[in-house]
């Protein structure tokens, strides 16, 4: 059971004060977060692609 008061993402811990105070700010950041993730999750697996087609690492790209 959640708590009422409970927003997903919002775990309390912000030390450098980056949540906005605005509500519609705080959703708008949220978005970009989930786009943020959402596009590093199709990076990782264009590496994990790459590698499955020639065998070779990301590292061993740029080395040679």
């Amino acid at each position: 059971q959640l708590r009422e008061e409970y927003i997903p993402g919002n775990l309390g811990f912000d030390p450098l004060g980056l949540k906005p105070a605005d509500e519609t700010e705080f959703v708008t950041m949220q978005t970009k977060e989930l786009q943020n993730g959402r596009l590093a999750m199709l990076a990782a697996a264009g590496f994990m692609a790459q590698e499955l087609a020639d065998g070779k690492g990301i590292i061993e790209h740029f080395l040679n």
